[in-house]
């Protein structure tokens, strides 16, 4: 595996080996021992979860109250999503940018994202099947969401699916009634760096 730090700290993309033969691929898509010498920590696995997702659907930019916070890695295992990190911690001296990478089935790439971190996604086509671990369970009550489309983050959402036909960005309702960046600092919603 490759691991690359992407230009906010705590995220990374890592790209496995792949073994392919006439029968298929195989490939490890995560290994606990390579990934603490990367990311400094283990992971600690909690919940595993999975997205299938229409073209230009966002998911995100979600996170969750931190402690204890929810780090995630993250793959696609069909189709491909622009994966997106947003540093959102109050006092980081990369506050409010992001970074992304290309998830598909061809590279099969996956990215981490350690607690305090928001994440997004778009769908660059139909039914691409997103998985997550993740350190801690779903708890609705601590997870929250900013704005996916907030001009003050700026995020270069693709207009174009993989196939280069136009994308649309889709949001849930939730996602939609997001606060943006400026709004979520102000309410102190956001977890601080430190």
């Amino acid at each position: 595996m490759e691991y690359r730090e992407l230009s906010v700290p705590g995220a990374w993309e890592i790209t496995p080996r792949q073994f392919g033969d006439p029968r298929g691929v195989f490939l490890e898509w995560f290994k606990d021992a390579p990934f603490a010498e990367h990311a400094g920590h283990a992971l600690n696995l909690a919940q595993a979860n999975l997205s299938v997702s229409a073209a230009g659907v966002v998911r995100g930019i979600h996170f969750a109250d931190v402690p204890p916070g929810q780090a995630k890695y993250v793959t696609c295992a069909r189709g491909a999503v622009l994966d997106v990190v947003v540093d959102i911690r109050v006092g980081s001296p990369t506050f409010g940018q992001w970074d992304s990478v290309l998830l598909d089935d061809v590279d099969r790439r996956a990215i981490y994202l350690a607690e305090g971190l928001g994440h997004a996604f778009m769908s660059l086509e139909d039914d691409s099947t997103v998985l997550y671990l993740c350190s801690t369970g779903y708890n609705p009550t601590a997870e929250h969401g900013i704005h996916p489309l907030d001009a003050e983050i700026g995020v270069a959402w693709p207009s174009r699916s993989r196939d280069g036909s136009p994308l649309e960005a889709l949001l849930s309702e939730k996602d939609e009634a997001a606060p943006t960046l400026a709004q979520a600092l102000e309410s102190g919603l956001l977890p601080r760096f430190a």
